[in-house]
């Protein structure tokens, strides 16, 4: 059995739940791009992956996570998947292949990459499960009934109420859901948002900038300090590194003024609302 994942917080919650129950016991595995953001066309063909690699290089450029471009590798986790998959020799103790168990919470993050990973694995149709927290209560540390978007925000001891949901991607699933996951692929917007279910919906890139300016004031601010007062208001969440790229753009724009040099990184950086017709209201 294997454990996909799509955030690093979830690996340690659902690493705890097997110690509670050994018929949950695997290696965990994690997809570790935001499938949520960037450019997504001809994913699958090397231009189309490239072409994403070199949008997250230009974002990761001054931030503290320049070095995050070489591990993410999906392709090659992927490729490793697979062969396992098709590793006749790997059974247990009942002769029974091994299995993919994919886990989502109820945000876009876990859905697209559910969307881009399961588009790959028709051919194992009977051995991939999905286990998706849609709209599902669970209880927290205090006892009381909670609605999760995240798996790590699960109690470790409820992943046992939570092994239940597991269920085989239907062969309906494997025709319609790549064709969902190739239409966003063509639109290419650069924002995608879950409005329920698995329905995906695309944004324009601009799609936080709103949240952005009504966190700047007339006043320079550090940067660290707008990202912790919009992060911790977004309806919608999404990384400090999609945001940070917004606030270039905006600076490119001419609707935020910078004080600093980029190049020094994150830390070195302030802005204010520049004064234009656009904030002046």
């Amino acid at each position: 059995m294997i454990h996909i994942v799509f955030e690093t917080a979830n690996i340690e919650v659902l690493t705890k739940a097997f110690e509670l129950d050994e018929t949950l016991h695997g290696e965990v595995v994690e997809i570790k791009d935001d499938y949520a953001v960037g450019p997504i066309i001809d994913i699958y063909e090397t231009y189309g992956y490239q072409q994403r690699r070199d949008w997250w290089k230009e974002l990761l450029e001054f931030s503290p996570f320049t070095d995050q471009l070489g591990i993410v590798d999906d392709k090659m986790t992927v490729h490793n998947l697979l062969k396992k998959l098709d590793d006749e020799t790997i059974v247990d103790a009942k002769g029974k292949r091994e299995e993919l168990w994919i886990w989502m919470g109820q945000n876009q993050h876990d859905v697209c990459g559910y969307y881009w990973l399961m588009s790959q694995l028709k051919d194992y149709q009977g051995r991939i499960q999905v286990l998706y927290l849609n709209n599902l209560p669970f209880i927290n540390e205090k006892g009381n009934i909670f609605y999760p978007s995240h798996l790590y925000e699960i109690q470790p001891k409820e992943f046992l109420k939570a092994k239940k949901l597991a269920r085989q991607i239907t062969l309906s699933e494997f025709e319609l859901d790549p064709d969902e996951w190739k239409k966003l692929c063509n639109e290419n917007a650069m924002v995608r948002v879950l409005e329920g279910g698995k329905k995906i919906s695309n944004r324009p890139e601009s799609f936080y900038d709103k949240d952005l300016l009504s966190a700047m004031t007339p006043e320079f601010q550090k940067l660290g300090k707008i990202m912790n007062t919009v992060l911790g208001k977004l309806k919608v969440q999404t990384g400090d590194v999609f945001l940070t790229w917004r606030i270039r753009m905006m600076q490119a724009e001419g609707k935020v003024e910078l004080k600093g040099e980029w190049s020094k990184g994150w830390k070195e950086v302030e802005f204010k609302l520049a004064n234009s017709p656009e904030n002046s209201n």
